[in-house]
């Protein structure tokens, strides 16, 4: 089952700060490790990733637990540039038909997994640490996002763990029916390619009745909005955005006096 719910310990001292504070630290952290194509800079930022975790109040087993697609993209980063990579530079390790790799394909490999790992955890670990509604909330009061926008950004998150139920029940129902892929690969991959598009329609369906009971219950009024939970940005939610963003400069800072720094543009 799909899961939202924060997992941090409440009293943590990073968990506390206001979501978007969080979400700005995440953004400037990660987007500042784009600016460079070599290992070290994220490598770096991964290390100083893990090493805060605990000021999250975060597991390392948990986080591992939530950040698990990660893996699944650093192996298909992997295979994709040992079939494609066009830069094949280097010493040849194996030189097998369509599979060549080298050293160069293997360090481009790393440098992209590196940066997949850095980029994503901070976003991992804002969301493991933020409760969605106070999210909305932060948003509309401190970054004045439109409360459309933020109150049908929250509808819509808190129906995501109703997706992984929906497709369960549609695959339960299927085999019900008969419908078995058995161990024919490419019928596993049409029946899996029809219960997604179920699943799609399922929720464009879920998603448009959900839209006309909130226009019905006044969600898109033009009267001014009150809030129920006051989200206060303070000097300590400045400081972690400072923080974030020095953290990062100090990552790309060690690449550039290493000599390891790749411009992504350049």
């Amino acid at each position: 089952m799909i899961s939202i719910e924060p997992v941090a310990a409440p009293g943590a001292p990073l968990a506390r700060r206001n979501p978007v504070a969080k979400v700005a630290a995440a953004l400037i952290f990660s987007f500042t490790l784009l600016a460079t194509l070599d290992p070290v800079a994220p490598a770096i930022a991964i290390a100083l990733e893990l090493a805060v975790l605990p000021l999250f109040g975060i597991r390392y087993r948990v986080l591992a637990r939530r950040a698990w697609p990660l893996l699944l993209s650093a192996a298909g980063i992997l295979v994709t540039l040992v079939l494609f990579a066009a830069d094949r530079s280097g010493q040849v390790l194996l030189d097998a038909g369509p599979v060549f790799v080298s050293t160069g394909v293997l360090l481009t490999a790393l440098g992209l997994v590196l940066r997949v790992f850095a980029v994503a955890l901070p976003g991992v670990i804002v969301f493991a640490t933020t409760d969605p509604t106070d999210l909305a909330d932060a948003l509309i009061q401190n970054a004045k996002a439109p409360a459309r926008f933020a109150i049908g950004a929250l509808a819509a998150f808190r129906l995501v763990p109703l997706l992984g139920q929906e497709w369960q029940m549609i695959s339960m129902a299927r085999r019900a029916r008969g419908v078995d892929a058995g161990r024919n690969p490419l019928a596993k991959l049409r029946l899996f390619a029809s219960t997604a598009f179920a699943l799609l329609v399922g929720a464009i369906r879920r998603g448009t009745r959900l839209a006309v009971a909130m226009d019905a219950r006044g969600f898109d009024a033009g009267t001014p909005r009150t809030v129920a939970r006051r989200q206060h940005f303070t000097r300590a939610d400045g400081l972690l955005v400072a923080g974030a963003a020095a953290l990062a400069g100090a990552a790309l800072t060690t690449s550039v006096l290493l000599g390891t720094f790749r411009p992504l543009i350049g």
